[in-house]
Order: structure tokens, then C-alpha cells, then sequence
């Protein structure tokens, strides 16, 4: 058992962050929270509400919407479940990854799912992986970490799991959509992923996720 209450982990798309979150909570039994699910679940809201269409965002509608949202994660299987229906399979889709950066540049949304995460924090012990953990959710996080990695490396990661449900996904249309999150989420105005103050990089390019978990302890333990 670490002292920590809080193990933050940041860091761009498809670095691992949610793999490696999962083995640290299991090691630490410690809950896991995928913040970048909730922000999933509030776009897959959206495009099944028909907030998000051909002809842009209807941003009024998604507001006024947020307040009959409930996100939940079932303790199990820490499936995210939206109003009471689980919808883990559902928010993985490229449409999804299309448009999940637009809606987390709106501050109401941000605001509306960082305080629902720092209750998380209040209530247990938690690794949470995500964008703005260790700078925004939980700045004062004792563990706090930050992943990079080539994004050619980060496209075939993610490329290899679409197939498992769409066939037809394109390496190359992955690819753009990675290097066109990177910049919403490294440019936006609010809670831009950035390196938190005292937070540990690691480029995981060249590691296996055996390597990096034990990288990890290594550095919580020190």
C-alpha cells in the first residue's frame, strides 16, 4: 500500500493510460476512473440526441441536456453506464473519437464532469487517467504522471482495436484524427493537456506495457 489517496495519469491518445491505470488500481486495489470515458459517454450522448450534426454543434441543446445525464461506473466491470445502460462498446466507435474533443473544449461540460470526479476522489482511494487530472481534477495528486509516445506508434495501437468491431477501419484516418485531437487538446483554452507540475513523463514508444507498470511502481515506491 502506497500513503497516496490519488494516482493521476495524463498524457496524449491511445498512450496506454487506461491499461496501465488498471493494472496500478488492481496492484494498489485502488478504484479506476477513466475521466476520458465520461467525456465519451457526454459525446456519445450527443450524436444519439442529435446535439452534434451535419451543420456543427447545437450547444444550447447540449446544456440544457447535461442536466439529464447521469454517468455511473459499474463496480465489476467498471463499464460506463449512461443513465443505467451500459454503453462501453458504444463510445469507442471513430465516430465518437470524431467529435469527443469538440465537446471537451466547451467549459460546461468540463466543469459539469470535474466535479462529479473529485467527489470520486472524496469517496476512495483512485488511480484516474485522462487530459487534465494532475493539472486541473487533482493538482495536488502525491502521484502524477504524464504519457507520450510517437503518434504513428499511438495510430496503430488504436487502428488495432477499431478492427476488432469495424473491419474497415483506415490506419491513415486514425492516424489524422490522433494528430487533430492532439492539437484541440494541447491548444483548447480550458485545461489543456499539458505536463502537470511534478508529474513524471515517460515515452512509452518503445516499452511494453510489462516494462512501463513496472516503471511505475518503481517510481510510486521510490
Amino acid at each position: 500500500m502506497i500513503d497516496s489517496s490519488i494516482i493521476a495519469i495524463d498524457g496524449f491518445a491511445s498512450t496506454g493510460k487506461s491499461t496501465l491505470a488498471k493494472m496500478l488500481a488492481k496492484h494498489y486495489n485502488y478504484s479506476y476512473v477513466d475521466s476520458g470515458a465520461m467525456y465519451r459517454g457526454i459525446t456519445y450522448a450527443a450524436l444519439q440526441n442529435h446535439w452534434i450534426t451535419s451543420k456543427g454543434l447545437e450547444e444550447a441543446k447540449l446544456f440544457e441536456g447535461l442536466k439529464s445525464i447521469n454517468l455511473n461506473f459499474e463496480p465489476l466491470t467498471n463499464s460506463l453506464l449512461l443513465n443505467g445502460i451500459n454503453v462501453s462498446k458504444e463510445i469507442r466507435t471513430q465516430e465518437v473519437s470524431n467529435n469527443v474533443s469538440k465537446i471537451a473544449t466547451l467549459p460546461v461540460v468540463r466543469d459539469f464532469l470535474v466535479k462529479q470526479q473529485r467527489e470520486m476522489g472524496k469517496r476512495k482511494n483512485i488511480v484516474m487517467d485522462g487530459r487534465d487530472i494532475g493539472t486541473v481534477v487533482f493538482p495536488n495528486a502525491s502521484h502524477k504522471f504524464f504519457f507520450t509516445a510517437q503518434p504513428e506508434v499511438r495510430a496503430k495501437r488504436r487502428w488495432e482495436e477499431l478492427k476488432l468491431s469495424d473491419p474497415t477501419a483506415d490506419f491513415d484516418s486514425v492516424l489524422k484524427n490522433l494528430i487533430q485531437r492532439d492539437a484541440m487538446d494541447s491548444q483548447r483554452k480550458v485545461a489543456p493537456l499539458k505536463i502537470a507540475e511534478n508529474a513524471i513523463e515517460i515515452d512509452v514508444s518503445d516499452l511494453s506495457v510489462a516494462e512501463v507498470f513496472t516503471l511505475l511502481l518503481k517510481k510510486i515506491e521510490s
